[in-house]
């Protein structure tokens, strides 16, 4: 009962990993633009600037029945850490007419972030569900239908599905390590050998796996050539202060819900991710001391996290 209990948790850090989907949004678009770099639309972006969301929001308002535009305010809302309304404009987008997987993917995962407590909603295993239907390499559905796996006990099976994805991934994506670790972590908390199998399944790809893009052929749920650009012209300091911002919303949301242990177990993995170990002992020093009954699990995830 008590594995059972560590790995539901895990799986939940594992959704908030994919706030690689939030912490890595800039690093991902500054990669694709590296291999966009000759597209003369991303110049122009370069040299207009992108529009804020004020001014998407205003034109799919203007334009209800174009799902792109409600994509692109939906990309532009889920950077800013802004879920809720993420989800809704690629609701929107879909019923509007969209029908790419990674449309649909998105929908699934700006659900799961902006659930409070459900690491699954039933609405987002369904996006994810339809997403693998219009596409089965679509990555981000199949990364969060293994996270539906481990939640429901399965370790084994979200493990192997996680390495099938990972032998599809190219090597250097921005997403590749947190994948491994996904792996690693899970696998060691729920007694699974994970190291053989992740070499495995690394030495297993073709020249051409994955294409450079998560999401198959389309990528993180398409943005537009402006906010591609404007990522990819964002300095490294820039990137880290956009992620920063990101983590510093979760910690918000905790102080009003500090009963939240996934969110804590998020918010630790961040801290990690980020290279703030001190941050990160303070955030499971909080946790604890905030769910007192859950210190066992909290300690557990925490030392898988490489947090002392």
């Amino acid at each position: 009962m008590e594995n059972e209990s560590a790995g539901r948790g895990v799986s939940h850090w594992g959704v908030g990993l994919l706030l690689l989907a939030a912490l890595l949004v800039a690093g991902v678009l500054a990669w694709r633009t590296k291999s966009d770099s000759r597209d003369a639309g991303v110049q122009t972006a370069l040299e207009e600037g992108p529009l804020s969301v004020e001014e998407l929001r205003a034109r799919a308002e203007a334009e209800p029945g174009n799902p792109e535009g409600w994509q692109e305010l939906g990309f532009a809302l889920f950077s800013s850490g802004d879920f809720a309304d993420a989800a809704d404009a690629y609701g929107k987008a879909t019923d509007a007419g969209g029908t790419e997987a990674v449309l649909w993917s998105a929908l699934g995962e700006a659900k799961v972030m902006a659930s409070e407590h459900d690491p699954m909603p039933a609405d987002a295993l369904a996006a994810f569900r339809k997403a693998i239907q219009l596409d089965p390499s679509d990555s981000r559905a199949r990364y969060f239908l293994a996270v539906k796996k481990d939640l429901d006990g399965d370790h084994e099976g979200a493990i192997s599905d996680w390495l099938a994805l990972l032998a599809d991934t190219p090597a250097g994506a921005p997403w590749e390590r947190d994948l491994q670790r996904t792996i690693e972590q899970v696998g060691a908390i729920n007694g699974i050998e994970t190291d053989q199998r992740i070499a495995e399944a690394v030495a297993s790809r073709s020249p051409l796996a994955g294409g450079p893009e998560l999401g198959g052929g389309a990528g993180i749920p398409g943005p537009s050539q402006q906010q591609i650009a404007a990522a990819g012209a964002m300095s490294p300091d820039q990137q880290r202060d956009m992620a920063m911002g990101m983590v510093e919303r979760l910690e918000q949301r905790l102080a009003s819900d500090p009963s939240n242990v996934d969110g804590w177990v998020m918010l630790i993995r961040s801290r990690m991710t980020l290279g703030e170990p001190d941050k990160a002992r303070k955030a499971l020093s909080d946790a604890i001391a905030a769910n007192p009954s859950e210190a066992g699990r909290l300690r557990q995830e925490a030392q898988a996290l490489g947090v002392s």
